[in-house]
């Protein structure tokens, strides 16, 4: 049986979940491609912590570069992370003519067009499966699965930091920074927590699936970013009532030859497959124009589900090995040179608002004459009885379709009421018709 040798760079977390699974499941693995897969390095700069797996005598050392040069080594896997010394290593791979299998989504959302093309000018190539929902196998099913759809909307949840930290607090009836805490002492959040909370990790993930989706690259300079840092107890206890959860979600949807890219809180019914994704799990929404409405869903991260993914695509290296063959699915084939990125008067959407106002006849009417003369129908009123201390009560607005700069005038013009007493809370309602 032909051998693929396989080098690991990066030896943390997800790298001992992917060499635990190649010397535990090698097997199985020969079974179903006929090739032994083999680990034959390890490159780490920590070369003596226990990460709980045995590995064989001689194969984990410290220089990556050694590793990348190494006559027996057939395909690299980069689980450095990072855009700067992890790009070094992917390039020096590809330049060699070796494969490459990487979970770095930050690398490919930045420098994602640069690799592709040297992979492509060194006729080989990078799998990418774990970058983007970690062992569920959402990368794979738009290059191949959906290849025959044109995709006209995706949604996704895909940050389980977030995600786990808004179930919490609906749950738990508990408070952002409380929360946060807990996920912290869990392992659920890192001691910065900046990428996944503010919305950058779902961000590089977006630009990957929007590039994928419609095949013109798109980075995270393209994607409008909000995260969760300002998403309220009381605005999930109101949304509850709505009958909507409040997701960090990411809106990848093309009207037209205009793509809206956004990540950002977003109000998701309760019946709706994506407003049921709870915890720590990820899920991904897909509508094409012939298969209709798709869903995938699982962990989106971890060491097991990462390392899942990242198997998976050494066995499809393997198998394009054993039968002579590269490249044999583009991985952004380029079809829609065309489309160009929504501005905010072009992005609508339908918008959940909460003011607090006082406690006064026509402050209403005020609200929705200025509504009105920025084009925005309201679809429903509901003013609570509770009333704060300062004589003010909750007003909550759900809007008909409206672009985002007209809802954003609107809401710098209301502001300047005296009757409104707070800044207005407002985010996006996404009505999915699962």
């Amino acid at each position: 049986m032909d051998k693929f040798r396989i080098g690991v760079i990066g030896f943390g977390t997800v790298g001992a979940g992917v060499v635990e699974t190649i010397l535990k499941n090698a097997p199985l693995m020969a079974q179903r491609t006929g090739m032994e897969i083999q680990l034959t390095r390890i490159a780490d700069l920590d070369t003596t912590t226990d990460r709980g797996v045995k590995v064989p005598e001689g194969v984990l050392g410290p220089d990556a570069m050694a590793l990348i040069n190494s006559d027996e080594v057939d395909a690299v896997v980069e689980l450095v992370g990072g855009t700067t010394i992890a790009k070094k290593f992917v390039c020096e791979a590809l330049k060699r003519g070796k494969p490459v299998v990487t979970a770095n989504k930050a690398l490919l959302a930045y420098c994602g067009k640069e690799l592709f093309e040297l992979a492509k000018a060194n006729n080989t190539e990078i799998y990418f499966e774990a970058s983007v929902g970690g062992g569920i196998p959402c990368i794979k099913a738009l290059r191949e699965g959906l290849v025959a759809n044109r995709v006209s909307e995706m949604y996704g949840i895909l940050n389980g930091t977030c995600n786990y930290i808004l179930s919490r607090m609906e749950n738990e009836k508990a408070n952002f920074s409380m929360v946060l805490e807990a996920a912290q002492k869990a392992g659920y959040a890192e001691a910065n927590p900046s990428t996944d909370v503010d919305g950058f990790d779902t961000a590089n993930k977006a630009a990957i699936l929007a590039s994928l989706a419609y095949g013109k690259w798109f980075t995270l300079d393209d994607v409008t970013v909000r995260g969760i840092r300002d998403v309220t107890l009381t605005d999930i206890e109101y949304a509850s009532e709505l009958g909507y959860r409040i997701k960090l979600l990411a809106t990848i949807r093309k009207v037209a030859d205009k793509l809206q890219l956004c990540v950002q809180p977003s109000l998701v019914s309760k019946n709706s497959l994506l407003g049921n994704v709870s915890s720590v799990f990820n899920a991904l929404w897909v509508k094409g124009d012939v298969v209709g409405s798709t869903m995938y869903y699982g962990r989106g991260a971890g060491r097991a589900a990462t390392s899942s993914a990242v198997v998976a695509d050494l066995m499809d290296l393997a198998l394009n090995r054993k039968h002579g063959c590269v490249r044999r699915v583009e991985p952004f084939p380029v079809y829609d040179e065309a489309l160009q990125l929504a501005t905010k008067s072009e992005i609508k959407s339908r918008f959940y608002v909460r003011f607090q106002v006082a406690d006064k006849a026509g402050v209403l009417a005020r609200i929705a004459g200025v509504f009105g003369a920025h084009d925005i129908s309201i679809a429903s009123v509901s003013q609570c009885e509770d009333k704060a201390a300062n004589d003010t009560i909750p007003m909550l607005i759900l809007t008909e379709n409206a672009s985002q700069s007209a809802m954003e005038s609107a809401l710098n013009e209301i502001r300047q009421d005296p009757a409104v007493a707070q800044p207005p809370v407002c985010f996006a309602v996404e009505d999915l018709n699962d």
